[in-house]
């Protein structure tokens, strides 16, 4: 078994891509064990599974890989420039969600693993996955601090980031933790549309949109104007938070002039989503997070960001509309209601 340190793995996560890099003990996160049993108990988790499906295998690295002894964490930033949105019905796409990053971040955790098998330990990637509370390794590892939305900031960088680890049997040292640098800043608190964030770092997915819109059955009425144009998750609580701000501002200030042009998904034609077929939808949009895998939740989310895009003089919009009005699916009738209703064209015959 070749000797390996932890500056040598860091530089190794580094070199392959990752903007962060950290290491962190493989014990067990009990604390966040008692939180995640806590919050489900409370209903906060608001029907999520995920993390909250088997607290005691989210939280013990040693379940995914026995003898696990270190995590290697690493952050890989996904925040761009936004295009200007097109001037027709449109519906947002959350930063995280316009390209596949989780794939580019596992690929280089992969490359880290592989350096740890030739030197003779066990590996294993977790990335966006129910095995492993990722944010909370982040912290452990020194990567940064949980912000007061729940969400790792990481100095000087802010909170864009995806997050996964590699669990090894690799004995290796733990990177310098990072204080909480919130202070009495609570935007986050005041910024989300709903006012999911309950408390510093709670958070009541039963109100977050980013939640909802991955979440079965109807859309809860009482959010249906909140969500505005948004199809698939929300950035509000980040926009809002002072680092991402001034990483923002630093990060437009070194892309401006490069004519690099942004070719993620920021922005999704509603009426083309909605005369997909099944398959197309699922080809184009199938990585993110649906429901039992049926594409009438994405459409479902369209319905109610069309209803929102105050288009009432689009004939397009109109057409459509009124198509899913005697749409089989009766979920997608009573969206299509909403929407209708919302932009005033109940009365309106079909173009």
């Amino acid at each position: 078994m070749s000797a390996l340190n932890a500056d040598e793995v860091i530089a190794a996560g580094l070199a392959a891509g990752l903007d962060a890099v950290g290491v962190a003990p493989a014990e067990p996160f009990e604390s966040t064990r008692a939180t995640l049993v806590e919050r489900r108990g409370q209903g906060l988790h608001g029907g999520m599974a995920f993390t909250y499906r088997n607290p005691d295998r989210s939280t013990d690295p040693g379940r995914t890989v026995a003898g696990a002894r270190s995590l290697v964490v690493g952050a890989l930033g996904y925040r761009r420039r936004i295009p200007v949105a097109p001037d027709r019905a449109v519906g947002r796409v959350a930063a995280y969600a316009r390209r596949d990053y989780y794939a580019t971040l596992r690929e280089a955790l992969r490359e880290v693993a592989e350096l740890l098998r030739s030197a003779g330990h066990e590996a294993a990637v977790v990335a966006d996955d129910n095995a492993l509370v990722d944010r909370e390794a982040a912290r452990r590892a020194g990567l940064g601090w949980y912000g007061k939305n729940s969400n790792i900031l990481l100095p000087g960088q802010g909170s864009w980031f995806v997050l996964g680890s590699v669990i090894t049997t690799a004995a290796l040292e733990q990177s310098n933790p990072v204080p909480d640098q919130c202070g009495p800043c609570r935007r986050c608190l005041d910024g989300c549309p709903t006012g999911a964030i309950v408390a510093p770092g709670v958070v009541d997915a039963r109100r977050c949109l980013a939640w909802l819109v991955q979440a079965d059955g109807d859309f809860p009425l009482e959010f249906r104007e909140a969500l505005g144009d948004r199809i698939y998750g929300c950035d509000d609580c980040q926009e809002v938070c002072p680092p991402n701000r001034a990483a923002e501002s630093d990060r437009a200030r070194a892309e401006a002039g490069s004519g690099d042009l942004d070719d993620d998904i920021a922005w999704v034609d509603l009426v083309d989503l909605l005369q997909l077929d099944d398959d197309e939808l699922m080809a184009r949009y199938g990585r993110w997070y649906i429901p039992r895998r049926e594409p009438r939740y994405v459409r479902r989310n369209a319905l109610v960001a069309l209803g929102n895009s105050g288009r009432r003089n689009d004939p397009a919009v109109i057409d459509i509309l009124h198509r899913y009005l005697s749409d089989p699916d009766p979920m997608l009738v009573r969206h299509a209601d909403w929407a209708a209703s919302r932009l005033g064209v109940r009365s309106v015959e079909p173009v």
